[in-house]
């Protein structure tokens, strides 16, 4: 695998939802965005930088996907389903593995924001493939064998001076 280097193509997938939810139970505070890109990219050449977020009809998310967009983010928008028994269930794992996938062949470098353990498979798939992986997280949260897939593990929690607002 290859070390980071200035020439390095860079893509971030950010899992909005997981990021939000962890910084909220651990921390009571919200992901501060623009640091997330900075650190994640860190001086390499940003490809693509998406953000994978969940519509759930709350009065302050335009305004945050606005935000993202403004930060340099991409913003794939997914509607929460509602189902007959009350349920709701809302998540990008398919979508976010399909772009890396696809995006594999245009980078050197994808930076996975997310603790979710279902992403060890592509982290293994994608270095397989050639591709440096980059898992940025809260540790505490994070699944063991996601942390063990990737190339490096950004701690979340050692920084929330700069990664939490």
């Amino acid at each position: 695998m290859t070390d980071i280097h200035p020439g390095q193509r860079v893509a971030m997938l950010v899992d909005a939802q997981n990021l939000y939810h962890t910084a909220q139970s651990l921390h009571s505070r919200n992901i501060d965005y623009s640091s997330l890109l900075e650190k994640g990219v860190q001086d390499r050449q940003l490809t693509r930088a998406i953000a994978y977020v969940i519509r759930a009809d709350s009065p302050e998310e335009e305004s945050f996907f606005e935000a993202l967009t403004d930060i340099g983010f991409e913003t794939k928008i997914k509607d929460i389903r509602r189902f007959a028994d009350g349920t709701k269930k809302a998540d990008w794992d398919v979508g976010m593995s399909l772009d890396a996938v696809t995006l594999a062949n245009h980078v050197d470098t994808i930076v996975l924001c997310t603790g979710d353990g279902d992403f060890s498979r592509l982290c293994s798939h994608l270095r397989h493939e050639g591709v440096r992986v980059e898992v940025m997280a809260f540790e505490s949260s994070t699944a063991d064998d996601l942390i063990a897939e990737a190339d490096t593990f950004i701690d979340l929690e050692d920084r929330t001076e700069t990664f939490l607002l």
